[in-house]
């Protein structure tokens, strides 16, 4: 294991943050693929863009991908997502899974030991499941056995955002330990739904390892937030923000008013929503932001700054919603609206790297090892791998 280099092709790039996170514990991004220009020209200020090739996933020549250890793949979610149109794999955008699975089919004899999949929890049941256990067989079919599990975002930063994450093991892979008992228990990462799909579905060649436990999280929201001066010309005007105060549902009013009255500073993150065909401001009051999306309009996230007798209104900035996602020091070399687009679309970084860690490096680590050697593909550890575990424990 010491001697193999730990080499990523990152389907459905984006702007680079499941590379990132990956990057964190050792692993070096060897191609990087998406559509969407906007995206490259994030990604690429912040890293090297040399191995990022632009285009559909459909017409991609396999042959141009090179050999790695790990593919991974957070294909559209807007088909699957419980707040989109809910056409599943067959959905304009979403259907991009199976441009995936074309091109780690036409790898061949080079398909990578592992893959790594990362959607919304709508996955789950789209066509009453249906789709996932479509695309689980598909990845049975190329010799690929499955383990399931949910990682909320809010076990590393403040955000709400589960996710589902599927890893993929080749045949080299699955002579290792496996859960014994089938369905697994319940447990914070395989929860309620997710053994009641894996029992009801069991044409599907599981591979179920035991999760960790969770890291709890220590960073609290207040240490994210920017603290913009009070004429920063993004805040609201006063007109604008007596408006949300109205418009807050009555049962949150006594909390923001108490808030208020304080002689500091506090912040909630909120929504707009419709109730009673009236729109109202809802703000979340258990010390996490939302969900950041890409979407913008009525889903997009605002912040309610509260105390000194005042209410002060404005959008989640960009900086914001990158440290949100663990990401902090990105390089945001775009518009408010485009850097916004990329992280709502993006992934968590350091549930990434607790992935890689606790999910992904104990699978290579059981591997079969012959003549001292590995027999991944690979020559040498990269150079973020030598500061690994100092990285890594940050995050435990």
């Amino acid at each position: 294991m010491e001697d193999t280099e730990l080499t990523v092709a990152e389907f459905f790039a984006g702007i680079g943050l499941m590379g990132w996170g990956l990057e964190q514990d050792g692993w070096k991004v060897a191609f990087s693929h998406d559509i969407d220009p906007k995206k490259k020209r994030m990604y690429a200020g912040q890293f090297a863009a040399d191995h990022y090739v632009l285009g559909d996933i459909h017409e991609l020549d396999a042959a141009t991908v090179p050999t790695v250890t790990l593919a991974t793949a957070s294909f559209p979610c807007r088909d699957l997502s419980t707040a989109g149109n809910r056409a599943g794999l067959q959905g304009s955008e979403s259907s991009a899974f199976w441009g995936f699975v074309d091109v780690i089919r036409e790898m061949r004899e080079r398909r990578p030991p592992l893959i790594l999949i990362e959607n919304v929890l709508g996955f789950l049941t789209t066509r009453d499941g249906q789709d996932l256990e479509d695309a689980l067989l598909a990845l049975n079919g190329l010799g690929y056995g499955i383990d399931v599990f949910i990682v909320n975002a809010s076990r590393f930063v403040p955000q709400n955002r589960e996710r589902l994450f599927i890893v993929g093991t080749r045949a080299e892979l699955q002579n290792i330990p496996y859960a014994a008992a089938m369905p697994p228990p319940i447990t914070p990462g395989r929860p309620q739904r997710v053994i009641k799909f894996i029992a009801n579905h069991p044409a599907v060649d599981w591979r179920l390892r035991e999760l960790p436990p969770f890291p709890e999280r220590s960073l609290p929201l207040a240490d994210l937030i920017e603290r913009l001066p009070e004429d920063d010309s993004r805040w609201w005007p006063e007109a604008k923000a007596a408006d949300v105060l109205a418009r807050v549902r009555e049962r949150h009013l006594p909390a923001l008013e108490g808030l208020m009255a304080r002689a500091e500073w506090s912040w909630l993150p909120a929504f707009w929503r419709t109730y009673d065909d009236m729109k109202c401001c809802v703000p979340r009051m258990d010390g996490l932001a939302g969900c950041l999306l890409a979407a913008g309009g009525f889903a997009r996230q605002f912040l309610l700054q509260l105390g000194h007798g005042r209410l002060m209104v404005r959008w989640i900035t960009p900086r914001e919603a990158a440290r949100l996602m663990g990401a902090g020091d990105f390089n945001i070399a775009a518009s408010d609206v485009q850097a916004l687009r990329g992280f709502g679309d993006a992934v968590c970084v350091p549930a990434i790297h607790w992935i890689s860690r606790w999910c992904l490096r104990p699978l290579l680590l059981a591997a079969p090892v012959a003549h001292g050697e590995s027999s991944f593909p690979g020559g040498g550890m990269t150079r973020t791998a030598v500061n690994m575990m100092t990285t890594a424990d940050a995050f435990i």
